[in-house]
């Protein structure tokens, strides 16, 4: 047998599989002893467990988990969460900074264009590592890289250099926000995950509104160098709580399944339990579609955008060819990165549908909000960045409340979810209504509208993770949640494909029409589409050359607002088809019975005595 070979699982009996042993067994007819023969052709009994060596190590330590440990895994993910999300922040001012110290900038754009591709392919695939090799292992790793892409930015003299530090930065930024979510599913029952979701959340309650005046700040004080630079120290030092916590934890009952296999058996192993070969396809049919529809329907795009080569190869090859066959290596691969069969279960395609369905209706109307509220209300620069954060505080301040209220009362998520759907399409008929002009009532109409879909957005985005997680064994919990948050993504590039191509479209023919009567029009609608803020700036509300630009700015906002709208009825319809459980204390609704998944054994391995009542491991 090849070192690439798949691995040979052993036989079950029909009672070790219904109660979910995941055990050695010998084959029938046959000693449990293997020969040496044997030996060289069969793993480890570890090696053929049906669950992963990280996820058996993770419910080893939901086992022995007290009520300090909880708090103190809690408290390190608000700070290594605060930590990247007020860096988060900071780092889009100060790239702009950077990128201005450089002369060439067209590779930024296209980095840019990458990190979506980054940010949907690493979920699944730091999700599958975190289950092979264990949280903790993958916390420090997203560490590693999430610091090390910090300071090539930081030290870098040129543009390509900068490109590279942010796409390995992106890597371990996308690492770390898959796993504090799922080290929270992982530790927490069905009933109280939608409440400790929002701990790493929480921090936007503040930041969103501070961020902006610590970046003026620090620009007063240092350089954009020590700007990004200086999170290469302090992110690495806010991580340091959240991994002492997990590893003295894992410390009173680790685990290592795989320390004793010989080499070629640890990369037959890797191989086949990574499924290194679906990941592989993954991430090409993510770049192959996400990149020529962000780079055609981007800002930047001409009309003529759509047609270039460039665009449709990569898109014919992509859904042609990528996709099928990674759905063709799914179905036939001993160990598939994606279950299929379970992603045909109602609970988990209908809560993809609601992750793609929201981004894509939100970035309809998000794309171009700032230059809406800018020169369409005539906001100034402090309050129209203020609004644009309405969404973000009031998703978190709302699904933050309704935690509380399903962890203590309702146990029920479908009702919220559906609710806060119908409230997302409400949302998008009053940015239908008000779309422009800066008079009071309109002003106080887009401002509601988006403290609206903030509220709709935190009555059912989280709430559908929730949703989803309880019904996921344990062995797939990381795997979906990384494809359920990488849905999040796609849904992203395909609201911005649509909205950069409305926005192309329209936009330069109405400016052409409106502006006709001011003589040279060409070169005046040219100026107001390719730089709209400037033109403002130029032009007072009072002046009809900025009535024109508004109008113009209505008529392609109607369209965009019209686009998202239609997308609620697709989501109001996902939100219906989601299942309806009552939550319980346990960690997991998936099984026979309700019950957290035994920890697996290791043959000669001594239970430890329960560390306390069954109430001190769960709040």
């Amino acid at each position: 047998m090849g070192p690439l070979a798949p691995p040979v699982r052993p036989t079950m009996s029909a009672a070790d599989i219904d109660k979910g042993n995941s055990t050695f067994v010998a084959a029938p007819g046959k000693d449990s002893d293997l020969s040496p023969a044997d030996e060289a052709q069969h793993p480890a009994p570890a090696l053929s467990d049906e669950k992963s060596p990280g996820v058996r190590r993770v419910e080893a330590l939901y086992s022995i988990l007290t009520l300090q440990d909880r708090i103190f895994i809690f408290i390190g993910v608000f700070i290594i969460a605060s930590a990247y999300g007020l860096d988060g922040l900071l780092r889009n001012a100060y790239q702009n900074y950077a990128t201005a110290s450089f002369s060439q900038h067209s590779l930024i754009s296209t980095v840019l264009v990458l990190r979506s591709v980054i940010a949907a392919a690493a979920q699944p695939t730091s999700a599958r590592l975190a289950d092979i090799f264990g949280r903790l292992q993958l916390v420090c790793l997203a560490v590693v890289f999430y610091v090390l892409g910090t300071i090539v930015e930081a030290v870098s003299n040129n543009v390509e250099t900068f490109a590279a530090g942010v796409l390995i930065y992106q890597v371990g930024y996308t690492m770390i926000i898959l796993l504090v979510e799922v080290i929270i599913a992982d530790i927490t029952s069905t009933r109280e995950r939608l409440l400790y979701s929002f701990i790493p959340n929480a921090p936007f309650l503040v930041l969103v509104w501070v961020s902006g005046n610590v970046s003026e700040a620090a620009l007063n004080i240092t350089d954009w160098r020590w700007g990004i630079g200086m999170w290469g120290i302090i992110f690495p030092v806010c991580a340091i709580p959240l991994i002492v916590t997990l590893f003295y934890a894992g410390r009173r009952r680790d685990t290592h399944p795989i320390k004793s296999l010989t080499w070629a058996l640890s990369l037959s192993y890797l191989f086949w339990r990574l499924d290194v070969i679906g990941i592989i396809l993954m991430i090409a049919g993510f770049a192959l579609i996400l990149v020529p529809m962000t780079i055609a329907g981007g800002t930047k795009a001409t009309s003529e955008a759509w047609e270039a080569p460039h665009v449709i190869a990569p898109l014919i090859i992509g859904l042609i060819f990528a996709i099928p066959a990674f759905i063709c290596w799914q179905l036939y691969t001993p160990r598939p990165l994606v279950p299929l069969k379970l992603i045909k279960t109602r609970a988990v395609w209908a809560a993809f549908g609601i992750a793609l369905m929201l981004t894509w209706a939100y970035n309809m109307q998000a794309d171009y909000l700032y230059t809406v509220l800018v020169v369409a209300f005539d906001f100034d620069i402090v309050m129209a960045t203020r609004i644009t954060a309405l969404y973000t505080f009031c998703s978190v301040f709302t699904g933050a409340i309704l935690g509380y209220v399903v962890y203590r009362h309702v146990y029920r998520l479908k009702i919220f979810i559906v609710i806060g759907t119908v409230f997302y399409m409400v949302a998008f008929g009053l940015l239908i209504r008000y779309r422009g002009d800066a008079d009071r009532d309109s002003r106080a109409g887009v401002i509601g509208a988006q403290v609206i879909l903030g509220v709709a957005g935190g009555m059912f985005a989280y709430p559908t993770m929730a949703s989803l997680q309880a019904y996921l064994p344990h062995e797939q919990l990381a795997v979906i949640t990384g494809l359920f948050l990488a849905t999040y993504n796609i849904g992203a590039a395909f609201g911005g494909a649509v909205s950069g191509a409305i926005w192309t479209h329209v936009m330069p023919n109405e400016l052409q029409s409106r502006l006709a009567k001011f003589g040279d029009n060409a070169t005046l609608a040219a100026s107001a589409y390719n730089d709209p803020l400037s033109f403002a700036k130029l032009y007072p509300v009072s002046t009809p050359e900025r009535q024109a630009l508004i109008d113009s700015i209505k008529q392609t906002q109607w369209l965009l607002t019209i686009a998202g709208i239609c997308l609620c009825l697709p989501l109001i319809a996902f939100s219906f088809a989601l299942p309806d459980p009552k939550l319980n204390n346990d960690q997991t609704l998936a099984g026979d019975g309700a019950q957290p998944s035994p920890p697996a054994r290791i043959e000669g391995e001594v239970s430890p005595a329960p560390s306390g009542p069954a109430e001190l491991r769960t709040l």
